[in-house]
Order: structure tokens, then C-alpha cells, then sequence
């Protein structure tokens, strides 16, 4: 693509006042006001001093910016550009917001965390962000895990260097993905840098497994299944999973315990998988499978633990051949093991070793935030950072819920923020009324058009 010959490109001009850079922000912050994000705010948020004044429109502003693409508080000027005063009340100056995230403390972040679950409760009763829970069948994975955010300068209070190497905080989320859907944040929590994969993961999930069950209107369906790396692999953790009602499927590291189980695999209980690219072999003519699965009992935390009583379950194994060995002409292939604990009865190795795998979709979630408003921690104060979060976590349920409404159900915040926020307008006014002049030939109009006929009770023209 080029510029065009026959129309070139004389000027630029910045001097009119009736433009909007993200008209797609009018309809994603109207579902955010249907669904009580001020409301919500000022009723559970008690911020003391002037700083702290009408904290549901200054946590709106926070969140529109962040929808908008801002990763600091600097971008919050996005809020005060064009004729957003036009659109939107209490248009704050970045250095409003900042001053109102200072004056945060732990307990604040507390309530802010309840302002975030009652939201995203509304999110998924107004909109199919988690499809139908009220189906029996409707099965839900809820996926715990954390992330190191890098920070630089010697600030930042609670940055420390973490597992990864690298200089940072640490943040704990907890997602919840329905069939056909983009997962959601259900909990997050901001930690110092060097804090333990597992510190703090049984309250999370016990807290995570409250809200779905707030959610979720029924009782008659399937538990919900946990899954996690090896990091998370303790007793408190798979007791408060079982204790409400869920299943674990949990990555093992190479223990004892576990070694002996698989050395006791008969070899005719291996299963061969296919991976998506199997390997052809010429001599053969046939495709090599590269894995095998297995199932064997398997009772956890056997070790001598006072008070702690066994876990039983069934261990799943997947193993790969190791390439070098095959390369050098090895006699007897030599295989790589990779074991998962899982509390569910009798099940399917290939179909659970599946299912397994599909917890690196939180990962996703970390590429999201870190490509988005935790880019940055804004503030050198932890619990500034730790609102800032939550923040981020409000404004990534209400992107994908407007996905969601527009017909995007498994669209990244990326793209939901391409195709339907990052859309300029020109606003015209006539009889008291606003009008948004979009682009003509705009190739996402109808979703847009979903979500905004959504978010003003309007039928399609």
C-alpha cells in the first residue's frame, strides 16, 4: 500500500474540536454504565480527602483510558482530546488520577477488588462473556498462574528480582474460560518480585470458586476443573479445590514418588496421540506418532504430614522420544516423561492429557495485560500499583465482554481495541442530539453496530 498520486497529502491539521480518535469507546463504556461501574464504585469505595471524591467517575476514567490503550498515567490525556468533553462528564487531567491512586491503601485495593467482582458478575449476566452457565453441560476451566512485571529504577516499593531473573512485581491471576469463549480475569493480586509461585494460590482459588459459584445459577453442573503448573502443587492449594466441590490438573515435578508410578506403567497401557504437525517417515510410510499417553492411580501427598490426609487421584503421563537419541540410532528409544495429578474419576488419558494443555491459555491473558495497561506500573507506592491492576483487570473484562456483544467472542483486547474502539468519528449536533460521522466502508461495521445498538437499546436501522 502506498499514498495515492491523485491525491496527495497537502497538510495536517489539529485544530478541530469535533473529532473523536476512539469513537468505539462511546458503546464499551455504555456497557460499562449499564452494567453499574460508577454505581458500583462510589458505593463500595471509601477514599478519604478531596483526592478521594467521586471515586466511580475517577475509577470510569481510569478504565476508559486503559480501554483506550493508555499504560501509564501520562496517556490518561486521551481522556481530555478532541470532543471527548463532549461525550463524557469529569474528563479528569492525568495528575487527577494519579493523585487519586496515591491516596490507595491495602484496604482501599480490597474494596476495589470487590467493585471488580460485582462488575464482572453484571458483565456476565447483561452479556454472553461466559455463554450460557445455566447449561448443565456447560463446563468452565479455571486456570490460576503468575507473572513477573519488569520495572526499572529503585522505586518501586516491593520490587524485587523474581524467579525469572528480571527485576519486577509479581502478579497472581486466576482466569475462568466457558466453551467458545475468551477467558476472563475472575482475581488478581500484585506481590513483591521474589514472593513464591504458591504463596497465597489457596486463597485465590477459594476466593475464584466463591465468585463462580455467584455466577453460575445452577447446581447440577459438572466441577469445575483447576488446572496449574508444577508451581502450585500443594496440599493447601488441591485441599480447597476439593473442598469446594472442584477437580485439579496439576503439572508434578520429577519426584520419587512420581518416578516409581511411571517405571510401574505396564508398557501395553501407553497410548499413541497425534501432535498437530506429526512426523512422516519415509521408510515406513507411515506418520510417527511423537507421544504416548497413560493413566495410573496415584495418591498425593503420602509423605508424613501430621493432620494432612492423602489426596488419591490418578497420575497422567505423557511421553515424547527424545530426539537425540532417535538421531543417533539409539536400540531402545529413550523417552522424556512429563506427569499431571488429577482428583477426577477415571478419566480418559488422552482426552485429559488434552485438556491439560489448554491451561498456556492464560498465557494469552499475561501477553494481553503486558501489551496493554501493565506495560507500566504507573506508581513507586504498592498499593497505587496494586489499584492500577485492578483497573486493568476491569478494563480487560469489559473489552472482551464488548467483544462478546459485538460478535467477537474470542477476540483479544488487541483486536477488540483495533476493530472497534480505535475508530475515529466526527460528532455533529443538531435538535439536542449527537451524532458520530464513522468512516465509510469501515470492514468491522456490523460488529460495531452490534455493540453499540447493545449499549443504547436501539434496533438496526
Amino acid at each position: 500500500m502506498r499514498f495515492s498520486h491523485t491525491n496527495p497529502v497537502a497538510a495536517a491539521s489539529f485544530d478541530d474540536p469535533n473529532l473523536i480518535a476512539a469513537a468505539g469507546v462511546v458503546p464499551v463504556m455504555g456497557l460499562a454504565t449499564s452494567c453499574s461501574l460508577a454505581d458500583l464504585a462510589d458505593e463500595w469505595l471509601t477514599i478519604p480527602t478531596d483526592k478521594g471524591a467521586h471515586p466511580g467517575a475517577k475509577v470510569s476514567a481510569l478504565v476508559t483510558g486503559m480501554v483506550m490503550g493508555a499504560d501509564s498515567i501520562a496517556d490518561m490525556g486521551v481522556l481530555r482530546h478532541g470532543a471527548m468533553g463532549t461525550l463524557f462528564d469529569r474528563t479528569y487531567a492525568p495528575s487527577t488520577l494519579g493523585s487519586f491512586l496515591r491516596m490507595f491503601t491495602y484496604g482501599h485495593t480490597r474494596q476495589l477488588d470487590a467493585v471488580a467482582t460485582r462488575f464482572l458478575g453484571e458483565l456476565t449476566r447483561q452479556t454472553s462473556l461466559l455463554g450460557d452457565l445455566s447449561n448443565p453441560s456447560a463446563s468452565v476451566m479455571l486456570d490460576i498462574d503468575d507473572t513477573v512485571i519488569e520495572v526499572h529504577g529503585y522505586g518501586k516499593q516491593g520490587a524485587q528480582v523474581g524467579y525469572t531473573g528480571t527485576r519486577g512485581l509479581n502478579v497472581l491471576l486466576t482466569t475462568l474460560t466457558a466453551p467458545g469463549r475468551a477467558p476472563v480475569i475472575c482475581g488478581q493480586r500484585l506481590r513483591r518480585g521474589a514472593r513464591g509461585s504458591s504463596h497465597g494460590a489457596a486463597s485465590m482459588i477459594t476466593s475464584a470458586l466463591k465468585t463462580l459459584t455467584r455466577l453460575r445459577p445452577t447446581t447440577t453442573a459438572p466441577p469445575v476443573l483447576v488446572r496449574a503448573d508444577s508451581a502450585f502443587y500443594s496440599y493447601d492449594m488441591v485441599r480447597a479445590c476439593l473442598a469446594h466441590g472442584a477437580h485439579v490438573s496439576i503439572t508434578l515435578r520429577r519426584q520419587p514418588d512420581v518416578l516409581r508410578a511411571i517405571a510401574n506403567i505396564d508398557a501395553t497401557a501407553w497410548t499413541p496421540i497425534t501432535y498437530t504437525r506429526p512426523v512422516y517417515d519415509p521408510d515406513t510410510h507411515t506418520v510417527v506418532h511423537r507421544a504416548q499417553v497413560a493413566a495410573t492411580p496415584f495418591t498425593a501427598f503420602t509423605g508424613n504430614m501430621s493432620g494432612k490426609k492423602p489426596v488419591p487421584g490418578h497420575l497422567i503421563v505423557r511421553r515424547v522420544p527424545d530426539e537425540q537419541s532417535t538421531q543417533t540410532g539409539e536400540l531402545f528409544p529413550i523417552w522424556r516423561y512429563h506427569a499431571f495429578f488429577t482428583s477426577q474419576p477415571d478419566p480418559d488419558p488422552v482426552t485429559a492429557d488434552a485438556i491439560h494443555r489448554g491451561h498456556a491459555i492464560i498465557e494469552n491473558v499475561h501477553a494481553d495485560l503486558k501489551n496493554g495497561p501493565l506495560a507500566h506500573l504507573p506508581s513507586a507506592q504498592f498499593a497505587a500499583n496494586n489499584a492500577w491492576l485492578t483497573c486493568a483487570v476491569i478494563a480487560f473484562n469489559l473489552s472482551r465482554a464488548a467483544g462478546c456483544v459485538a460478535g467477537m467472542t474470542t477476540a483479544t483486547t488487541a483486536t477488540v481495541r483495533r476493530t472497534l474502539i480505535s475508530i475515529a468519528a466526527r460528532i455533529s449536533r443538531s435538535a439536542r442530539r449527537v451524532t458520530l460521522h464513522l468512516p465509510r466502508d469501515w470492514p468491522w461495521q456490523p460488529y460495531w453496530q452490534n455493540l453499540f445498538d447493545h449499549t443504547h437499546h436501539r434496533k438496526p436501522a
